[in-house]
């Protein structure tokens, strides 16, 4: 594997490289630049790997079509798996401080020296009486939701608004319910979204506590100072952007790097994304998750994504040369 590859962290016989034009993109001359560009900029100085530094520095918004196509070119990256684009979103719930019948589930820190305890052992009270609790939500498909998006705002009843965080998870292995659901008969394929998978949950309390429990994997969280008109931190520890910040395997795609997606589906996407986060689900070089907004409305939109199409990686020049030339 040579230092390119490494940078990109894709073993050569994994993938296939094809290096691209602009001209190739489709969609790529309406789009609209400059709402990339901020964007961008909120992290490209944490990217890793050669040709990153100083990008984006004092570049004016009307001139940032033209910085995308003059520092960068676009290289589609494919480990042989169809392309998948799914949305995530940043819940907004109710929640007290203290729990109550009305509140009885609870949301919990990460603990001193992470437990390897499952789903079932945490939920039938393994961490209860330790203190680790921010908050308690109004049942546990609530709180169910709130760790498969892995970030949240939690409204208290006098007001105040709790902004949570990704803190660690207890190692156990992500299963997705609604894939579950599916290969039960319950849901029908292509009709298992969100909403629909916690309606299902809600109709069916004592198998869909069940069913949940599948999932062993258990999210803990943190509490967060952010300013309201910001978006969740995403993986390089930075507010994410709606419809512009996209979940990515970090194996497959840098952290930072520019993406340009055509997603295929009932709402057509042709945009430039910025590659800001991961996923525990999002696995594969043509995989991405579309960070879509906050609130009830915003997880609707993100649960009916799920569509195929393409994702092509805008790689600095040096990079991209290096790259290119490795796998030709």
């Amino acid at each position: 594997m040579t230092l390119a590859a490494r940078e990109v962290g894709v073993p050569v016989a994994a993938r296939r490289l094809t290096g691209l034009g602009f001209g190739d993109l489709d969609g790529w001359a309406e789009d609209d630049h400059a709402a990339a560009l901020r964007a961008f900029r909120a992290t490209c100085d944490l990217a890793e790997g050669d040709g990153w530094t100083g990008l984006a520095r004092d570049i004016r918004p009307e001139s940032a079509r033209g910085f995308f196509e003059a520092r960068f070119r676009p290289v589609l990256i494919e480990d042989g798996s169809p392309a998948l684009f799914t949305g995530y979103y940043e819940p907004e719930i109710e929640g007290s401080p203290v729990p109550s019948d009305r509140y009885p589930a609870p949301l919990y820190r990460l603990p001193p020296g992470l437990p390897w305890l499952t789903r079932a052992e945490i939920e039938d009270g393994a961490l209860a009486g330790r203190g680790l609790e921010i908050a308690w939500v109004e049942d546990a498909v609530e709180a169910f939701f709130l760790q498969v998006q892995g970030s949240g705002r939690v409204r208290l009843p006098d007001g105040r608004v709790l902004r949570l965080g990704y803190a660690g998870k207890n190692g156990h292995p992500y299963a997705s319910v609604g894939r579950l659901l599916i290969e039960r008969g319950a849901l029908v394929a292509g009709e298992a979204t969100a909403d629909a998978v916690r309606g299902w949950l809600r109709r069916n309390p004592e198998e869909g506590r069940t069913v949940m429990r599948a999932n062993a994997s258990f999210v803990f969280f943190r509490e967060l100072e952010l300013p309201s008109e910001l978006g969740p931190l995403g993986a390089m520890g930075r507010p994410v952007t709606p419809l512009r910040s996209l979940a990515v395997d970090p194996g497959h795609v840098p952290l930072g790097a520019p993406i340009w997606i055509e997603a295929n589906g009932a709402e057509r996407l042709r945009r430039l994304m910025i590659a800001q986060d991961v996923g525990g689900a999002i696995k594969g070089a043509q995989r991405g998750d579309i960070f879509v907004g906050t609130g009830a409305a915003a997880g609707l939109r993100a649960g009916r994504i799920r569509d195929g199409g393409r994702m092509v990686v805008l790689l600095p020049l040096p990079q991209a040369q290096a790259l290119l030339a490795a796998a030709s």
